[in-house]
């Protein structure tokens, strides 16, 4: 019966709200910056560009230091935006989605919410959801959309995004880079140190700030607007970057740069006593996408579903005290178009810890998109030609399993404290606390993809109670990686002689982590890699056969290309085919459309990988 009450409650909540006018309670605004982070405005870097239209909502509501999104991309981050769940939980971490997955049982996203509550809701324009939505999310979403459609008396929440510093704003040609002059100086400018000081270099940085000091404008234009129909002091507005980006090693990558974002809120004068800090204070509490929609919720006085991962961080009965002590920001990266990782991440104050589930599959593997950006080119090119430092190889080589920053110390995340002695009781709690979270949420993603869609996409949060304990398994499985082989040979051995494909996945995972170490397993490997049952055990055991040196992979994974009769799961081969194709020793793979079964290649990511493979990518006239 307590049960029946409670579950009650947001609908009698809701059912006391839906009257009120707009006189009654604030409205919200939500205006999101593409593809930046921290790094580019001046106000929250030195070294960013100046954004005076921000600087002047931050003088009248709150900045925070500490926001992140809990993944470096689009779809993954606006989606836990708009759920308030953590992707890995419910199925919704990959880019781009292969499935749009349902939205847990009972669950809506936080506008419908709203409008349950009867605010008007609007979007201009983008979605990008790795989730079906539900019809009721918005009453208008497109590049026509207005708070002004609303009726007189109704309380507004509207959310607008800024494409301008997108991405794409630097796939921009050589002949361009010669002829347009940028306003910001490129001699003036920093670069990272794991980037090299080149021309490109400097001329790209100085063209995302220019885009940063174009978009501080178009923000601008919308306070402005409000302005004018007299809404401002009636509503709160959230500025925020919907992750990092967008220089090399920001978009894409679950570091500082692809995760700390931007987030000024100004606050209305009429609804100040919903923020209990003072105006234009920074705020050092941990804050992070999950709570972005509970937050809005409780400011229209709507009840958080208990569904949701996250916690409000303004509003009615939020403590200042309360969000100052959070301290924790967990953030996940996975498949990124074609090229897919596996990364977890635990920013705790001052330290960030990076787990690599498979710290082989090295930063600068390829992406299609990624590598539109002469940057990116030219930093690869100068990789292979022996031209760059330890900071600047960083990228293009494998990484530890485990990293451990200071990021106050060391912002740009280049020295890794993980072998450190004096850091020994950081490191060790850090990694009990990410194997924790990983494991309570339950984390789908120690299922591969493809099996995902097969099993769980249906119902993603179900499954993930019901294989709760083989996920934990799993978890346990890749973390003998952070062992000494010598304590991690006899447990891997045996799993390897055990039936359970998935674990036996992960040992193989966890043997190419061992690289060398793990020789003496190579029998084993051996065997998997000669049976055709379980093609993705099969590519996992030719890789790590392959990466040791000790067999030619190309018949094994070509054979289990021929044989899948999945996209999604010829995707996740292929990643491993271009691992061994770029990185030593070095594998050649005959690779066409014909190897694959009807309806394989076309697939969005075993298309984007054969325009790679087939060389389509660079026959293609670029802009």
């Amino acid at each position: 019966m307590k049960r029946f009450l409670a579950s009650l409650l947001p609908a009698v909540f809701l059912c006391s709200t839906v009257g009120l006018s707009a006189a009654e309670r604030p409205n919200v605004v939500w205006l999101v910056s593409e593809d930046n982070s921290v790094h580019y405005l001046k106000h929250f870097d030195p070294h960013g560009a100046p954004t005076p239209r921000i600087e002047a909502l931050a003088a009248h509501g709150l900045t925070f230091d500490q926001a992140f999104s809990n993944a470096p991309v689009c779809s993954v981050a606006r989606t836990t935006l708009a759920t308030g769940c953590y992707g890995p939980r419910i199925g919704t971490q990959y880019h781009r989605k292969s499935v749009a997955v349902p939205l847990p049982e009972g669950m809506k996203m936080f506008p419908e919410h709203l409008r349950d509550a009867g605010y008007y809701t609007a979007n201009n324009s983008k979605t990008d959801y790795n989730a079906i939505p539900g019809k009721n999310v918005w009453d208008e979403s497109s590049r026509k959309a207005t708070w002004r459609k609303r009726k007189d008396d109704q309380p507004f929440f509207y959310m607008q995004s800024f494409a301008i510093c997108h991405e794409s704003s630097l796939h921009f040609s050589a002949k361009v880079m010669a002829t347009e002059k940028t306003t910001t100086d490129p001699k003036s400018v920093f670069v990272a140190p794991y980037h090299p000081d080149t021309p490109t270099f400097r001329y790209t940085n100085a063209r995302y700030r220019d885009r940063i000091m174009q978009m501080d404008r178009q923000i601008g234009s919308v306070v402005d607007a409000l302005t004018t129909d007299g809404l401002l002091e009636d509503t709160f507005i959230f500025y925020f970057g919907d992750h990092g980006g967008v220089l090399p090693r920001g978009k894409g990558y679950a570091c500082e740069s692809g995760l700390h974002v931007p987030l000024v809120v100004r606050v209305p004068d009429r609804w100040k006593h919903l923020a209990a800090a003072e105006l234009g204070s920074r705020q050092n509490g941990f804050v992070s996408f999950i709570d972005f929609g509970p937050t809005t919720l409780n400011l229209a006085g709507v009840a958080v579903p208990e569904q949701m991962d996250g916690r409000p961080f303004l509003g009615k009965d939020v403590s200042q005290k309360e969000v100052e002590s959070r301290d924790e920001a967990l953030g996940y990266a996975d498949r990124f178009d074609e090229k897919y990782d596996l990364v977890r991440t635990l920013r705790k104050g001052k330290y960030d810890y990076v787990r690599n589930y498979q710290p082989f599959n090295f930063d600068g593997l390829q992406n299609n998109y990624r590598y539109r950006m002469l940057a990116y080119t030219e930093w690869r090119k100068l990789y292979q030609e022996g031209k760059l430092n330890a900071q600047q190889r960083q990228f293009f080589e494998s990484r530890p399993a485990e990293q451990l920053f200071d990021v106050e110390a060391d912002p740009h995340e280049v020295n890794n404290l993980a072998t450190d002695p004096a850091y020994a009781k950081v490191l060790q709690d850090m990694r009990d606390r990410l194997t924790t979270r990983v494991k309570e949420l339950p984390d789908l993603s120690f299922f591969p993809e493809s099996h995902l869609a097969d099993a769980a996409f249906d119902n993603p949060v179900k499954f993930g109670q019901r294989n709760a304990a083989a996920i934990g398994r799993m978890v346990d499985i890749a973390n003998l990686q952070l062992l000494p082989w010598q304590d991690a040979e006899g447990e891997l051995k045996q799993v390897l002689g055990g039936l359970n494909r998935w674990e036996i996945y992960w040992a193989l995972v966890t043997c190419s982590s061992f690289a060398d170490e793990a020789t003496s397993l190579a029998p084993m490997a051996e065997k998997f890699a000669d049976q055709n049952l379980h093609g993705l055990v099969k590519v996992r055991a030719a890789e790590f056969l392959g990466l040791i040196g000790k067999r030619d992979p190309q018949t094994d994974i070509l054979s289990a290309l021929s044989n899948t009769s999945s996209g999604i799961e010829a995707g996740l081969m292929l990643n491993s085919l271009v691992l061994l194709k770029d990185s030593e020793p070095g594998y050649e793979f005959a690779v066409s459309k014909e190897l694959f079964q009807p309806g394989v290649a076309n697939n969005d990511t075993v298309k984007r990988r054969l325009e790679y493979l087939t060389g389509e990518l660079f026959r293609k006239p670029k802009k």
